[in-house]
């Protein structure tokens, strides 16, 4: 039961610089890697860049880079840079993924669509920090019931953050950044030859596409950002907004599950919501499956990410009945992921040393966000780690009008609120259309008229005048 632990945690995850020398040498395209998605025509190569731009003679780091080509020469207006988000996710298989759910035909034909592994995860040099299974079973949202639970969870934080810096990839923890993937992803851009590049980012993948039109302004064609962060990208804020999210989201699932009697999880979404809460409780007094309470919250958190929200019905009539929960898929290296994840969120901005800070943050949360706040106001390694080597890049309205925001009403990972403040930095580079669903994702879902105006745009370049509504369709689901 031990890999429901781990899939569960890992499923839970979303300075302006001088412009990087040009490479120098064009990129040699190959087969992709063994186990890639199964789509024809994709394909791979690795380039060098400095682990440190500070010193671009110095050490080198890999970044492996996919392409699918566009197969209309005629038609092809460039490239489109593709993220899944993070930070910790691979995204070399992304041009793949995004074809296997169908990226329109216009979209693939106008662009060679690019994915790379971020620096530090996957094929790109990555990180470890040497994590253990019950580290790593204990998730990104550790519960604390009270303010002894987060001097316990300091304990865990402390030597985390210290079996980072002692890794053999230690060294490299300060420089993977969200400032210096952008500036990797500047690198790739002039090894393809390109003087521009597109960008389809979700979740994380919105801050690492605002960091990069920011830094590279005149290089940045046609932005798309889905599902979105603050300003400051994955700070203490966003981390405590998730609580915000599962309470913007949690009453879809209350009426899901509330509408399928043959759950047994309550008559109303009062009841379901009773039930959350009684589940949690015990658990945590005897767990099913490894599973406690903590591990349930955020068993029930990523449950919400989906616009179907029928497998989370059933894992909780699972624990409701003393049976496990489904397996989720795993996929990459979690440690990977977690320690590649650790390095951008606590060396993209500083978080507060004081364990106390954090005892009242959950003692605040607790009583703001019930379902959650205990957990994303706790303390992390965060709170050990060296300060960060330069200043977070500050978004702004400086820059081309040629970013296009797509958010859902009810995302429980990046909540609307720290969208509408993105906006608000971009002011007059960005336009934003709000989509009346819940679940993380717009693109590429059930609801089209999110659908085609990132398509429109993508292909077309035309941008809505202003921000615009999408309201619920049929088959939008809760």
């Amino acid at each position: 039961m031990r890999k429901i632990l781990l899939a569960a945690a890992a499923a839970v995850f979303g300075v302006t610089g001088l412009s990087p020398a040009s490479a120098a040498t064009s990129l040699a395209w190959g087969p992709c890697p063994a186990g890639a998605f199964p789509v024809p025509d994709i394909q791979c190569t690795t380039m060098k860049v400095p682990l440190d731009y500070g010193d671009p003679g110095g050490r080198t780091i890999d970044i492996a880079v996919s392409r699918l080509p566009s197969k209309h020469p005629e038609k092809r207006r460039g490239v489109l840079f593709t993220n899944p988000g993070g930070p910790g996710g691979e995204g070399l298989d992304y041009p793949q993924v995004l074809k296997y759910v169908n990226l329109p035909q216009s979209v693939l034909d106008a662009y060679d669509v690019i994915g790379f592994d971020p620096r530090g995860v996957g094929r790109s040099t990555p990180v470890t920090c040497d994590l253990t299974p019950a580290q790593l079973a204990i998730g990104n949202l550790p519960y604390a019931d009270g303010p002894a639970d987060v001097v316990k969870q300091a304990k865990i934080a402390k030597t985390e953050a210290q079996q980072c810096r002692d890794a053999a990839t230690g060294p490299m923890l300060p420089y993977v950044t969200t400032a210096n993937t952008a500036r990797d992803m500047d690198r790739i851009r002039a090894a393809l030859g390109e003087p521009t590049v597109s960008y389809l980012g979700a979740s994380y993948g919105t801050y690492l596409g605002a960091v990069y039109t920011t830094m590279f302004p005149d290089r940045s064609d046609r932005i798309v950002l889905d599902s979105n962060l603050g300003p400051g990208g994955y700070d203490i804020t966003a981390m405590r907004a998730f609580a915000r999210g599962m309470e913007d989201r949690f009453p879809d699932f209350a009426k899901f599950a509330a509408a399928h009697p043959e759950y047994g999880l309550g008559r109303t979404p009062a009841e379901v919501t009773a039930k959350f809460h009684e589940l949690a409780a015990r658990l945590d007094r005897a767990p099913v499956a490894d599973v406690t309470g903590s591990i349930f919250r955020s068993l029930t958190f990523s449950g919400l990410y989906t616009t179907d929200l029928t497998r989370l019905g059933e894992d909780w009539q699972a624990l409701d009945q003393g049976r496990a929960p489904q397996v989720p898929t795993e996929t990459g290296s979690i440690e990977n992921t977690f320690a590649s994840r650790f390095a951008v969120i606590c060396g993209d901005s500083a978080w507060p040393r004081s364990v106390g800070t954090y005892q009242v943050n959950v003692a605040v949360d607790r009583i703001r966000y019930p379902l959650l706040g205990a957990a994303t106001a706790n303390i992390s390694a965060c709170a050990y780690w060296a300060p960060p080597k330069e200043p977070p890049v500050r978004i702004t309205g400086r820059g081309p009008a040629n970013v296009l925001m797509v958010q859902n009403e009810r995302d429980p990972g990046t909540p609307l609120v720290n969208a509408l403040e993105l906006r608000s930095a971009f002011g007059e580079r960005a336009r934003m259309v709000t989509v009346d669903q819940g679940g993380h994702g717009v693109y590429l879902g059930p609801n089209q008229c999110g659908n085609t105006a990132v398509t429109n745009f993508l292909v077309t370049g035309d941008r809505p005048a202003h921000d615009v509504r999408c309201a619920a369709q049929s088959g939008d689901g809760f």
